[in-house]
């Protein structure tokens, strides 16, 4: 909290879609606990539910629907300007894995499917969001380690990723003049449900097997929390973050050195 103890984002409205997974949620009560109002838009009902419930009765409102859906993403911004009173902070972070297959064996339609999520959805969340977002706002767009970086068998969801910075630069371009920031975040292997299906469908080992494979790939020899993430994300938005736009921030304890 600032010297004149106003919380650093007091005044501020934040959209965060993919708020019912670890790191959204993460995001959610960091960017609250620093006095943000905060709309969080997913497909699981119940969980934002519980998650406004848990932020505060008029701190958090929740909004259920598919990320790359234009209409929904759509009704998540009018949401929060007719709520709160505007727009100040823009989260897209959903997104899905899709499958683990050589690209001469990939599914077409998983394929489509995993940049309809992890593409169209932050295409669509800079579209609709950007026109609301008050002068000096921000934008976040999670990618991912391997949005820097790739592997054998993931051409989706690597592909997407990488499809993140492309979104994300061209952006920051056209909202630089009204001070808006935008940067894409790269989570490393982060100790989730989302992280830990990834690794054992990459490896094919139990939970705690894969999971070692992947602590041996990165430098600082741990996973990740999303709490650390999500401090990142509130650094990137605050007063702290004021002069960093168009930048590709990787959170991987050095896996993408």
């Amino acid at each position: 909290m600032p010297p004149d103890g106003v919380p650093e984002l007091e005044g501020r409205v934040a959209l965060i879609t993919g708020a019912a997974g670890s790191i959204g949620t993460a995001i959610a009560q960091a960017l609250t606990a620093r006095g943000a109002r905060t709309v969080l838009a997913d497909r699981d009902r119940a969980h934002l539910e519980g998650l406004a419930r848990d932020l505060g009765t008029g701190r958090s409102t929740w909004i259920a629907g598919d990320a790359g859906d234009s209409s929904h993403v759509q009704d998540a911004v009018r949401l929060a300007t007719e709520r709160f009173g505007g727009l100040d902070i823009a989260v897209a972070n959903a997104g899905m894995f899709g499958a683990h297959a050589p690209i001469a064996e990939y599914p077409e339609e998983t394929f489509t499917e995993v940049m309809r999520v992890n593409v169209v959805g932050p295409f669509l969340l800079c579209k609709h969001a950007l026109p609301a977002i008050r002068e000096g706002g921000s934008v976040i767009i999670t990618s991912s380690v391997v949005g820097l970086t790739s592997d054998p068998g993931i051409c989706a969801y690597a592909t997407s990723k990488h499809a993140l910075v492309g979104l994300m630069r061209t952006a920051m371009k056209e909202a630089a003049p009204r001070s808006i920031r935008i940067n894409t975040i790269h989570p490393g292997p982060t100790d989730n449900a989302f992280q830990h299906a990834i690794e054992t469908t990459v490896t094919g080992l139990d939970p705690a097997a894969a999971s070692a494979v992947f602590e041996r790939m990165i430098p600082l020899g741990r996973h990740a929390t999303p709490e650390e993430v999500a401090a990142t994300v509130a650094f990137l938005v605050g007063p702290g973050g004021a002069f960093i736009t168009g930048a590709t921030i990787p959170i991987d304890g050095g896996m993408s050195v």
